[in-house]
């Protein structure tokens, strides 16, 4: 069954888990979803990436013909987690195999093996083509979750070069400090081991220890049954949305860095509008937003007043969704409409 009206397959392949879906790009309407664990190094980390690799590669391959009742697909979209070219090819996955080992044709491995065209790219630039259907102008995606990554949506399209280039602020360096904190890609210094879930969690913790009797008599370890070592992002998260002043400090503190890299990206290109997604940032909520508009206005974005500043930023959508969505609207931007469903 290969109908060419029909819903396209899409798949979020991320370090954990694995969700596929059907989307219908008449409707805009994602269907059919399920969630299984992804078959990489978070359940085997001994296993070689070889092996790895073969393994996710037979997972999705195995997951679509279930979907599909072994029929092959009007098309396949995929968010991969990882710099993707724009042939599809997989440059690394740390979070999925690890080490960076050969890249993975994967784009072409799905095509041939499944009998449908299928567009791999990279599940932030899958993000924002979600919210490129609903937003007026261009914009900046920031995901504040374990890391940090952005893609910025401009001119109809994601600007990222071919060789998968762009959309990694997570990785500038803003701490060059000796003692910097370690990222997870063995660098130091960067906003992601700074500003993201882990870094405020690490910074968290390092206060409690740092001043335990202010820790004591906050919300946050009440929370935590007065234990610094029981800190979680959760319990951070919530005291932060109740207004406890001592984790707002600390969260406030690693915002510094977040507020400078959003100024550059606005002074350097003139997007104006930046969308906050991911586990982390959503958890907290508005008060994240609140705290990081503060830190934008403290720090100045040049030719803003401050209500203008405090419009630039906006809360994403607060679902697991995004790569699915948006790996759907991408295929129904780059598939030709049927004959049968052109103009009348």
């Amino acid at each position: 069954m290969t109908s060419e009206g029909g819903p396209f397959t899409v798949l979020d392949v991320g370090g954990t888990t694995l969700r596929i879906g059907a989307y219908d790009p008449a409707t805009g309407v994602l269907s059919r979803v399920r969630r299984m664990p992804v078959e990489g190094m978070h359940r085997d980390p001994g296993a070689p990436v070889p092996v790895l690799q073969r393994r996710v590669v037979d997972q999705i391959v195995r997951e679509v013909g279930a979907h599909t009742g072994g029929h092959a697909p009007r098309a396949l979209g995929v968010a991969f987690a990882g710099p993707i070219t724009a042939g599809g090819l997989v440059l690394a996955a740390p979070t999925v195999w690890g080490r960076r080992g050969d890249p993975l044709p994967l784009g072409d491995l799905l095509t041939e093996r499944t009998g449908a065209p299928a567009v791999v790219v990279n599940d932030l630039t899958a993000a924002a083509w979600r919210y490129a259907a609903t937003e007026p102008g261009d914009f900046c995606l920031l995901t504040v979750s374990s890391g940090i990554g952005n893609k910025v949506f401009r001119g109809g399209d994601v600007l990222v070069d071919a060789d998968g280039h762009g959309g990694e602020l997570g990785h500038w360096v803003c701490d060059v400090s000796p003692d910097a904190p370690p990222c997870d890609c063995g660098g130091r210094g960067h906003l992601g081991a700074i500003a993201s879930g882990r870094g405020v969690l690490a910074a968290t913790r390092r206060a409690a220890a740092a001043d335990p009797a202010g820790f004591g008599r906050s919300r946050l370890a009440a929370l935590c049954g007065g234990r610094a070592g029981d800190i979680d992002n959760r319990a951070t998260a919530r005291a932060v949305r109740e207004g406890d002043a001592f984790a707002t400090k600390v969260l406030r503190g690693t915002l510094t860095h977040l507020a400078q890299a959003i100024s550059a990206v606005f002074t350097s290109i003139g997007v104006c509008r930046f969308i906050l997604m991911g586990g982390f940032a959503l958890a907290v909520g508005e008060p994240y937003r609140r705290l990081l508009v503060g830190e934008l206005t403290r720090l100045g974005c040049f030719g803003l007043d401050a209500g203008q500043v405090d419009a630039m930023v906006s809360l994403g959508v607060a679902d697991d969704d995004h790569g699915l969505i948006g790996a759907g609207r991408l295929l129904a931007d780059r598939t030709p409409v049927p004959s049968s469903q052109g103009a009348p």
